[in-house]
């Protein structure tokens, strides 16, 4: 029995050791791509991304996602007087950055790698200011962090590379006064879903 047990667990190593030398388990991924914001009143933009990965196995690799994103994030405001109704106010475009470690675990495959993958990390948030429609009003909001995640799936075609990603982050709620003494209660979603082409540079097979 334990003959059994060593022969598995060399032959466990040495399985690793060739896969290590077969594969490159660095490599970076540079992609662009459209950021959609979720919420009314929301304007699509375009986003750039950056990402150094080590890959332990070649099914697994874990990274540092650097992102920026540029859009118009969209508001539903509310008036505290009694019987006014919901508007929608859309921002100025302004850009946002994000920090994730991620990690993609890739499906069988050599040429054509499909993965799914999530990342979890900092979000920071461009300061932004809009109209409300229908109240003569102006609100700005201040730039600030969020903690938040990502998840995505997508496919590898030799050094092409396609995902489809949707970042979840919490919304934003900010208070204001128009200019008839009125409260303004202001919710903004801060969440986008983004469709990214690139490549990598790096990896596969030695």
């Amino acid at each position: 029995m334990k003959k059994i047990l060593f022969a598995g667990f060399a032959l466990l190593f040495f399985t690793t050791v060739v896969n290590a030398q077969l594969f490159n388990p660095f490599k970076v991924d540079i992609s662009a791509g459209a950021a959609i914001p979720a919420g009314t009143g929301s304007k699509a933009g375009v986003l750039f991304a950056l990402e150094p990965k080590f890959s332990p196995i070649s099914k697994l690799a874990v990274g540092l996602r650097l992102e920026a994103a540029i859009t118009g994030r969209g508001y539903v405001s509310s008036s505290s007087q009694q019987g006014s109704s919901s508007v929608v106010a859309s921002g100025n475009v302004a850009a946002s950055a994000s920090y994730l470690a991620t990690c993609d675990y890739y499906l069988p495959g050599i040429i054509f790698r499909p993965f799914v993958g999530a990342g979890t990390g900092i979000y920071s948030l461009a300061s932004e200011s809009f109209s409300v429609n229908g109240q003569n009003t102006s609100v700005s909001q201040t730039a600030g962090t969020k903690f938040g995640g990502m998840t995505r799936v997508g496919f590898e075609l030799r050094h092409f590379r396609l995902a489809l990603e949707y970042n979840f982050i919490g919304k934003t709620t900010i208070t204001a006064s128009d200019g008839y003494g009125n409260t303004l209660v202001t919710t903004g979603k801060n969440s986008y879903a983004g469709i990214k082409i690139g490549f990598f540079l790096g990896g596969g097979r030695k």
